[in-house]
């Protein structure tokens, strides 16, 4: 059964890369999001595909998409839709007419252009799964998936969202600048032919048979991965690492299990001199959620939720929820007597060692988890 989800997975995968570029980590990540009912703020330079990809992820997996342009005077109506005269009906009443929410891909483009009034109508139906209109609810269809944007180059005239409404998305991801060979294979499909041949992507999809046919395929293959994403079983040391993390943001520190003593110190020393505040049980849950489905979709050995999988994961999700002190950078980079980097960067490295620093010694579990992240982080305490 491991097997043939993760050849699916791949056939979708395969499929964006037809039309998408140098996002495969990004993919992956919606499609955990996706099949696990989470949704995904993204952030990047205009032009970076944003749009593209709704699309494209709309198209692979045979779906509705839409995408509402979000600007100051957006009303909630707009968004949800509102009661219009019927003038069908002779007696002269009004009927229903749903907003662009009413489908199951949405791209809200540029979140937080919008009121914090019309971005609270968003949120309800992110967390609840339908929407209020003049006091009577309305679901919405599942599967429902917000790819959220945020420009972080533009920042006048914005409302940004609040910590609070942020952790309702169970990713935050930064589209990546695209790279010399990504460049070229944009600009042959963009522009036409180039000084330098480009491999042709009209190749057969490895696995194109295994993608959904119609909606409905799609729909049940949907329902049939939810479940099975929640029947996976973590090893006893993922659910220990994803407890001591949230335990230790919260100050519980003599609470955690499996570290040694000087993780401990280490562990403490950070969460006193860095965090505000610590994590909430929705990062608990959504770290959990993403080691299943990461494991299950994308690791082809894998039968339990396992360490590489929770550390694909985790710096998308505690992204947007573990809140620091306003000097933060300077202190990290007085901890482990390091410079340079942006603070997008240096916050990426910090979440990788308290990964790593809150990970149980049980067997090869802490070295399995740090092996999977994709950069080396800083060891903590070196210079300590």
């Amino acid at each position: 059964m491991n097997k043939a989800i993760h050849d699916y997975a791949t056939a979708l995968l395969g499929a964006v890369q037809r039309r998408m570029y140098g996002i495969d980590e990004i993919t992956r990540l919606c499609l955990v999001a996706f099949y696990t009912g989470g949704h995904v703020l993204l952030e990047g330079n205009p032009g970076l595909g944003k749009t593209e990809l709704v699309k494209t992820l709309g198209g692979v997996l045979k779906f509705p998409f839409g995408r509402i342009q979000f600007t100051p005077d957006l009303m909630p109506s707009d968004v949800t839709g509102t009661y219009m005269p019927d003038f069908e009906d002779p007696k002269g009443g009004l009927s229903f007419r749903p907003g662009p929410i009413f489908t199951n891909l949405l791209l809200a483009d540029e979140i937080n252009r919008a009121t914090p009034k019309t971005q609270a109508a968003m949120l309800e139906a992110m967390a609840e799964k339908q929407v209020t209109v003049l006091g009577e609810s309305r679901p919405l269809e599942q599967p429902f998936m917000v790819l959220a944007t945020q420009n972080p180059i533009d920042q006048e005239g914005t409302y940004n969202l609040p910590e609070a409404q942020a952790d309702r998305f169970m990713f935050k991801v930064t589209m990546p600048i695209p790279g010399e060979s990504t460049l070229r294979l944009i600009l042959d499909k963009q522009a036409g032919k180039t000084s330098q041949p480009i491999a042709s992507k009209e190749d057969a999809i490895p696995g194109s048979q295994l993608l959904p046919k119609n909606e409905q395929d799609s729909a049940r293959k949907y329902e049939e991965l939810k479940r099975l994403i929640n029947e996976v079983v973590p090893i006893p040391s993922v659910e220990t690492h994803i407890i001591n993390m949230f335990l230790a943001t919260n100050g519980h520190f003599g609470d955690m299990e499996g570290l040694d003593g000087k993780q401990q110190d280490r562990v403490k020393r950070l969460v006193d001199e860095l965090v505000t505040y610590g994590l909430g049980p929705r990062a608990v849950i959504y770290l959990m959620l993403g080691a299943k489905a990461w494991s299950l979709l994308f690791s082809q050995k894998a039968t339990h939720a396992e360490g590489p999988g929770l550390a694909s994961v985790l710096i998308p999700t505690l992204r947007h929820r573990l809140k620091l002190d306003l000097d933060w950078s300077e202190t990290y980079r007085t901890m482990v007597s390091r410079g340079g980097g942006s603070e997008e960067w240096l916050y990426d490295k910090l979440l990788a060692d308290f990964c790593i620093h809150t990970a149980p010694k049980a067997g090869e579990y802490a070295a399995t988890v740090k092996g999977a992240f994709p950069f080396r982080p800083y060891a903590l305490g070196e210079r300590w």
